[in-house]
């Protein structure tokens, strides 16, 4: 798992691994979750991909745009 930067400094994400076709988000105080291109899908994986590497806004993104469409807490 990767930090996440955190740029913003309110964020509920802890840290996250990138994988082939999904996303791996671990959350402060909770579980992982896995997102991957079935649930909650390949335009939000990528794009969840893409504010983890930069370290912003993926928490907003989450709670606004994905919610609970992961695929699976583990």
């Amino acid at each position: 798992m990767i930090r996440y930067k955190n740029l913003s400094g309110k964020s509920g994400v802890d840290s996250y691994e990138i994988r082939e076709k999904s996303i791996v988000v671990k959350f402060r105080y909770a579980r992982k979750y896995l997102y991957n291109y079935d649930r909650p899908g390949k335009e939000q994986v990528e794009e969840m991909k893409r504010m983890a590497i930069a370290g912003l806004g993926l928490s907003t993104y989450i709670s606004r745009n994905v919610k609970k469409t992961f695929a699976k807490k583990l």
